[in-house]
């Protein structure tokens, strides 16, 4: 079945599988240290209260079924066991049906985390790492030579991640239009990275270059993926020199790299594929049952994306099989952090002993230099930057966060790089302030040392203790 399988692309696929198989073992290791915090049973978002008013259908997972935290963390664990085993190869010392099964398996474990996370799971990179890793269930191991059906569907969707993305500006902020994004981009970014101060002043006919050549990367290269070799690899290679530029600027979890493993899949790499019998008659049957119903399925997102009204990151079905992508269709201008501050004393004012909070990757202390943790995913520093933009981000969980600090709460704490309280004795009140800050520039650098300058623009919550918060929920 020659017109079935595509042998030149061997070397492809087992690049493309290990790269998934380690963006999946980033997801499981993100979901095993945070859950606690953030949607376990004392979390900020308990998954039960959330199961018992979704239906399963809704949002299918096996949280639906049964949930403890034991359980949640049991099935986080077993999915980083099977991805750093697909990733050391596993799959290809079993037969092909034992490979699909397990690289299923990953699938189905994070679809009941994605699907029970709620607001701390609702970034389009989930979605597509779903996407991405149910195609995967079906490319086969070195028993088969790959579908050629599956490699055009992972080009398919890495088409809907450029151009959708690029869509989205062309249509969203006038900035990306007259090429000035970039002027506030670097600097407002979500969790900015340690070389974003210098992304941020490189000279602005420059950034009119970047913003040109990412519309040229986004809305004309992807038509490129479905012509003949070498044109496509030509095309992938750009793709993914761009998203290598895009991981030096910031911290963006893994939505980068996975769009890198994207990439890949259509890049031809020169070896001499092994000899393999064809396909078994069944494994070309269900890969093209399964083909024709994603192909169905892309209607929603292309429609989507030829809309007026295109709407970024959506998922179209509960087990997120197709889903619409894209990133920063408005750019701010100004940024703002939330600073939480606690204090010991009994009766709060403005010159108590206030001491700060400081997040992992947020910024907070103006002299500390941002660190590069992507595409580790610290999500509650991504939250409080939507926390910052708008009160109204923050309304399911802000309390709940204020609480757990008022009692020290151990889980909480951890997601944290430093608490100013000790163990044992708690704050007495918390608030939190908003500050403008902006990138110092070259000559306060070298005078202060800080990247940072922030400036107090108003109350963000009111001094609030236990019993206030507790009352409130």
């Amino acid at each position: 079945m020659e017109w079935f399988t595509a042998s030149g692309y061997w070397v492809t696929r087992l690049v493309f599988q290990r790269g998934l198989a380690a963006l999946y073992l980033v997801a499981f290791l993100t979901a095993a240290v945070q859950f606690r915090a953030l949607i376990g049973e004392r979390g900020m978002l308990p998954v039960p209260r959330f199961v018992a008013r979704v239906p399963f259908r809704r949002a299918p997972s096996l949280f639906q079924l049964h949930y403890s935290d034991r359980f949640f963390a049991a099935c986080a664990w077993t999915g980083c066991a099977v991805s750093a085993a697909l990733a050391a190869g596993l799959d290809a010392l079993l037969p092909l049906w034992g490979a699909m099964l397990l690289w299923l398996v990953p699938w189905v474990l994070y679809l009941s985390i994605v699907n029970v996370g709620q607001t701390w799971y609702s970034f389009g990179w989930e979605s597509l790492l779903l996407e991405v890793g149910f195609l995967a269930v079906f490319l086969g191991n070195d028993e088969v030579a790959p579908p050629v059906v599956v490699l055009f569907l992972l080009r398919w969707i890495l088409f809907r991640v450029e151009f959708g993305a690029g869509l989205i500006k062309m249509r969203g902020d006038a900035c990306w239009r007259n090429l000035t994004c970039l002027d506030h981009h670097h600097e407002t970014q979500p969790m900015p990275g340690p070389l974003s101060w210098f992304f941020h002043h490189l000279p602005k006919p420059l950034h009119r270059v970047e913003v040109a050549a990412n519309h040229v990367t986004q809305l004309v290269v992807p038509f490129l993926l479905f012509t003949p070799q070498p044109v496509a690899t030509a095309a992938a290679v750009l793709m993914v020199v761009t998203q290598l530029w895009l991981v030096l600027s910031g911290n963006f979890s893994w939505l980068n790299w996975i769009t890198i493993v994207l990439g890949l899949s259509a890049v031809r790499f020169p070896a001499d594929p092994p000899s393999v019998p064809d396909a078994p008659l069944w494994y070309v049957v269900v890969v093209l049952a399964v083909c024709a119903l994603l192909a169905v399925l892309s209607y929603h997102p292309v429609r989507n994306m030829l809309s007026r009204r295109q709407v970024m990151n959506r998922s179209f079905d509960p087990l997120h099989l197709v889903n619409t992508y894209g990133a920063f269709g408005s750019v701010s201008r100004v940024r703002y952090e939330v600073v939480i501050e606690g204090t010991a004393e009994e009766v709060p004012r403005e010159d108590s002993d206030w001491r700060e909070y400081e997040f992992k990757g947020k910024p907070g202390d103006p002299g500390r230099w941002p660190r590069q943790y992507a595409p580790y995913h610290l999500r509650l520093d991504w939250l409080m930057w939507f926390a910052a933009l708008s009160p109204g981000y923050a309304g399911p969980w802000f309390g709940a966060l204020v609480e757990r600090l008022l009692e020290n709460d151990r889980d909480t704490l951890r997601l944290l790089r430093r608490s100013p309280f000790p163990p044992d004795r708690p704050p007495r009140y918390i608030r939190a302030r908003l500050f403008r800050y902006r990138y110092t520039t070259w000559q306060e650098l070298r005078r202060t040392g800080a990247c940072w300058e922030r400036t107090y623009v108003r109350e963000y919550l009111p001094p609030t203790r236990l019993a206030g918060v507790a009352h409130r929920s």
